[in-house]
């Protein structure tokens, strides 16, 4: 299980993602370019001393990450998708895809994956922030695939 982030736009966020990844131990992936720059301070004062912990990868583009990235289902989450998280059996090797705060994915990113899933929310919501929305899927993803046997 892995968490992958489209060229974020949002520092405190990723500095959220990766206080996540570094906390359950899961892999984190960024696709640059981010709208800000990577090593900007604003990212560790989010992340605080979990920065040094997390599994981060970067990838210089999307053509870069399809090349590098491990082999796993790639699943998208957006609120386009046709799924709901709640009906989907979630696999070991799935790799959750989030898109831009501002933009989620171009229709290219979206048509390479292999699952489109979406958080279903009252009416009249568009959406969660894109942190919170991983951190609801991932908690399920590894619930059901036994990822919290590891962690204490």
């Amino acid at each position: 299980m892995l968490l992958a982030l489209y060229e974020p736009d949002i520092p405190q966020n990723l500095g959220a993602f990766i206080r996540l990844a570094a906390c359950l131990a899961v892999p984190l992936h960024v696709i640059e370019p981010c709208g800000f720059p990577v090593d900007d301070k604003r990212i560790r004062r989010a992340a605080m001393d979990y920065y040094d912990l997390a599994r981060l990868s970067r990838h210089a583009s999307w053509g870069s990450f399809r090349h590098d990235r491990p082999p796993g289902r790639l699943v998208l989450l957006t609120t386009q998708g046709a799924k709901t998280f709640p009906d989907v059996a979630f696999r070991p090797d799935d790799i959750l895809l989030l898109g831009r705060e501002s933009a989620g994915v171009p229709p290219e990113v979206s048509e390479a994956a292999d699952l489109r899933l979406r958080i279903p929310l009252q009416p009249g919501a568009r959406s969660l922030n894109v942190a919170l929305a991983a951190t609801m899927v991932l908690s399920e993803a590894l619930r059901q695939t036994g990822g919290f046997a590891s962690l204490t």
